[in-house]
């Protein structure tokens, strides 16, 4: 069994009201690609995963006018995608959703959200001290993770898929202003984890396969704001100060934990215009429990430069398709 992660950049800009995949010359959200390109680039990256489920990150938008559901199924039928049904969670306010696209034939999928001590449902309000100065603050969600129960023949686990707090602020702002804003949002991304380690611990304790994957807007060392809390969100989640038979495992993560410096894993590219150059990051995570860890799974980042089986014509789609790289698991 294959899954993915992937985060689709502003996928909701490629379809009308009607959820109608729109091949014109538009230009999409993506800096001078066209919504036919990106749609085309697109079908091309998702017929090469040939996956049986993808958590879709930043897929389309659903609103009183518009479906998430009906925009992905319709992609999935225009490309004869075996991954032809969708389903999502809780509504984001954002307009852009968390959404799993999967093979009906391979997988049976509902959406299964829960509550638990120290994590109540996730469409609903944390009390958390995010500053620790003793003081709860009320986090929310922005983008709630999308639980789903999943059942493949006869193996049942669990799915949490995560698109947690962005860190970077948007927009022109003072050196100090850029600070401010830059640890507010680290502080909620921060929260957001924990509430996901909650989460996990639950399952865990109840003996569940459990898979946690997405977009964490976050890593060991992604940046200097995390010295002054001591951990990345991305180590919380994994909860590796928890005995090992809590531990979440994601060896891209660990590589990077233990490589400061050297070769480490990318998922993301993003061009930064004050330095006129690309630069790449490690931001999609696919976290297993210990026992599926145990069953020797296997994990690859769909990176166009690094991985040498990706043919010229798939990393060219891969690099108009999206601003980040799927991550595969083989299970």
């Amino acid at each position: 069994m294959r899954l993915a992660t992937y985060n689709v950049e502003w996928m909701n800009a490629l379809f009308d009201d009607m959820g109608r995949p729109c091949f014109d010359r538009e230009l999409s959200a993506r800096y001078k690609v066209t919504r036919s390109d990106q749609l085309n680039a697109l079908g091309r990256v998702f017929r090469a995963l040939d996956a049986d489920g993808v958590m879709i990150i930043e897929a389309p938008d659903t609103s009183r006018k518009r479906s998430t559901v009906k925009a992905l199924e319709r992609f999935a039928r225009h490309f004869g995608l075996r991954t032809r049904a969708a389903v999502i969670g809780f509504v984001s306010d954002t307009e852009q959703e968390i959404a799993f696209l999967y093979d009906p034939d391979h997988l049976d999928v509902t959406h299964a959200p829960e509550s638990s001590p120290g994590a109540p449902r996730f469409d609903t309000t944390l009390r958390h001290d995010a500053h620790a100065d003793g003081i709860e603050q009320a986090i929310t969600f922005s983008k709630p993770p999308l639980e789903l129960s999943v059942r493949a023949e006869n193996r049942w686990f669990r799915l949490i898929g995560v698109h947690a707090k962005s860190k970077v602020p948007h927009g022109q702002v003072s050196p100090d202003e850029f600070r401010r804003i830059s640890i507010d949002n680290r502080r909620k991304q921060l929260a957001e984890c924990h509430w996901l380690r909650e989460r996990a611990l639950a399952h865990l304790a109840a003996g569940d396969s459990l898979i946690v994957l997405g977009d964490f807007n976050d890593g060991p060392g992604i940046d200097s704001y995390e010295q002054i809390f001591g951990k990345s969100g991305v180590e919380v989640v994994l909860g590796l100060t928890d005995p090992p038979a809590l531990h979440l495992t994601d060896p891209h993560a660990r590589m990077a934990l233990t490589q400061h410096i050297g070769l480490h894993p990318t998922t993301a590219r993003f061009w930064l215009a004050p330095s006129q150059a690309y630069f790449e990051a490690l931001l999609d995570f696919i976290m297993v429990s210990p026992d599926l860890a145990a069953t020797s799974p296997k994990w690859r980042i769909w990176h166009p430069f690094n991985d040498p089986a990706i043919p010229q014509d798939l990393r060219d789609a891969i690099l108009t398709a999206s601003d980040h790289f799927p991550v595969t698991l083989d299970l």
